[in-house]
Parts: structure tokens; sequence; C-alpha cells
């Protein structure tokens, strides 16, 4: 009895798909390198033009940093089984606000403010979500809704500018401009430096820390995590604020790129980010996954935004693209993980 049911256990990873093999081989940069060879073969044939220059591939990099620092934070939530932090947007929007508001006092005071405003915005989450047991997705979304509410109040749904606030020195607007514009060697950009930092720190936490060992018992099994008394709530509570950092850091880099606080900065980003996370290899259901994962998920996102531009495509018709592309993508990885027998894919 025993031989047979080693032998149907052969049987089922024996008989894993191709594309579930090459899956498991080169992970989430196997299908990375696979959109870098459709944007050379499409250059090849004359269809779109300078792809493989390095100025392109930078602008590739540049193009997933955004979206890759917020996805950095939010992995920690996703992990944690929390599903996602839907407040992303408007924290990100709301860090603007405050950094410009505060750039009289000068530029350092105005970044901590900011950030520690983020953060109250993440313990806030994580008190809510960890402690009271609200369903994460619906009240981060309602906190995403009430700092919108906050913004347009304070503000009167107007936009602010840097070079424009009584008190603000051309030194002061200057350091804040090279938030997302000084180049490191004239050429790295300080957003991908500071991804850089994320990635190597966060896989580092997820891995070698007792913080990540946690997180991934909560994730995988919220019951057994209680009872070898891991303290659920101040560990979803950190997810939280981890995400709600991220998307300060984001945000006051969005809000230098375009020299204007503005509630729209973050839009979108928290679909995106969620995305990434997933693509990267962190299921929804927590536990699994990785911060290098993530940053794979990212550079497609990047790749595929590039291919699609250079293509002409409309952003309606790329959203289209992106899903079903994304659909696949998760769909194999499911299908590869389930193969191994695991099947909380």
């Amino acid at each position: 009895m025993a031989k047979v049911a080693a032998t149907t256990a052969d049987r089922r990873t024996v008989g894993s798909s191709l594309a579930g093999r090459i899956f498991n081989v080169t992970g989430i940069y196997g299908i990375a390198i696979l959109f870098l060879a459709l944007g050379a073969l499409l250059e090849a044939t004359g269809v779109i033009h300078r792809f493989l220059t390095p100025e392109n591939m930078l602008n590739i990099v540049n193009a997933a940093t955004m979206v890759g620092i917020v996805a950095m934070g939010m992995a920690f939530v996703t992990y944690s089984g929390n599903f996602a932090d839907m407040s992303v947007p408007t924290t990100m929007g709301f860090t603007g606000y405050i950094c410009i508001a505060l750039l009289k006092f000068g530029f350092l005071p105005a970044l901590l403010g900011a950030v520690v405003a983020a953060l109250l915005i993440g313990l806030l989450n994580g008190f809510v979500v960890g402690k009271l047991k609200a369903n994460p997705i619906i009240w981060t979304l309602a906190v995403n809704y009430m700092t919108m509410g906050i913004i347009r109040l304070v503000w009167v749904n107007k936009q602010i500018y840097p070079d424009m606030q009584q008190g603000v020195g051309a030194g002061t607007v200057a350091l804040f401009d090279d938030i997302y514009r000084y180049r490191l060697f004239g050429t790295i950009g300080l957003p991908i430096v500071i991804l850089a930092v994320m990635v190597a720190l966060g896989q580092f936490v997820l891995t070698k820390t007792s913080f990540g060992a946690r997180l991934k018992l909560i994730g995988s099994s919220l019951r057994a995590a209680k009872f070898t008394g891991v303290h659920v709530e101040r560990l979803v509570a950190a997810a939280f604020v981890l995400s709600a950092f991220a998307a300060a850091v984001a945000g006051l880099a969005v809000t230098s790129l375009t020299r204007v606080g503005a509630w729209y900065n973050g839009t979108g980003y928290d679909f995106m980010a969620v995305t990434v996370v997933v693509i990267g290899g962190v299921t929804l259901a927590g536990g699994r996954g990785s911060i290098l994962g993530v940053l794979g998920g990212a550079l497609i996102i990047g790749i595929l935004n590039n291919i699609t531009t250079l293509l002409g495509i409309g952003t309606f018709s790329q959203n289209m693209i992106r899903g079903a592309i994304f659909i696949v993508v998760v769909g194999i990885n499911a299908k590869s993980l389930r193969s191994l027998g695991r099947d909380d894919a």
C-alpha cells in the first residue's frame, strides 16, 4: 500500500505542466525575461524602436520603482493574511500635503512630520484590524475615504506647491525636488536606491528574523499562532505600519516628481501594489512569498507598461492587456504549486 501511495505521488509531480516546471525553476524573473525577449523581438521586427537601449532599460526600472516601493510595505500586510491595505492612495497624497505644508519649518522637520502622519494612519489600521478584528479591506477602504475627506476639508480641495509656500527658501525647495531628481553617480535615481535598500531589509526581515517567522505563522494559521503565544495584534499592527511607511516614501517621491501636493498623487497604487504582490508570489491567504518575488512583480509591470507605451496602446487597452497577462501568470503560479501538492495557492 505504501508503495502504491509513493507511486501516485511521484506521478503527480512528474505530470506537472511544462509552464509550471519552468516557473518552479526560474520564478517570477523567468516571466520578466520572457517579457524582455518579447520587447526585443518587437524591436527586431521594427514594430517598436529603441527598446533595448540603456536609457530605456533605466526607464523601465524607474517605472517599476514607485509601485515597487508601495508593494514592499503592502507585502507585509498580505503576508500576515490581511489581504491588502487599501488606504495607500490617500496616505500617499496626505503625506505630500503635510510635507509641503511643513516646508516653512525646514526640510527635515517637513519630512519627519509627513512620515509621522503616515505612521499614525498605519497605527490606526493596525489597531482596528489587529485588535478589533475589523475586515482589513472594508476598514482600510473606509480610512482611505476618511483621509480624503480630511484633505478636502483642510485644503479645500486645492493643490499646493512647494515653491509657492510662504517662508520656504529656494534651498529647501531644491532639497524637496531632489527626493525624486537626485542621481547617484549622475545616473541612478534616489528612489531606485531606496527601493534596493527596502528590498534587502525586507527580505532579511521576512527570512532571517523572528518577526518574519511569526508573521509567516500568523498568515499560515492564525489559530496556531495564538496557541503558540504569538502576539498577533502587535505583529499585524506592525505590518500595517510598515505599509504606511512605504506609502509615505512613495508619496514623497511622487509629490517631488510632480512638484505639487494633490489628493490624486496616489491614485491606483493600491490595486497596482496588490497585483505586484500577488504576481510576485505572496499568496492572498498569507504566510507564503518573498520580497525578492515582489520585486520581480514590479519589474514585470515596468516592462509591460514600457512595451505597451512604445506600441502606442491607450490606457484602457493597456489595462485590459495587463489584466489578461496577470491572470495567466497567477494561473501558472497556482497550477505549479498545486502540482507539487501545495493546494493553498
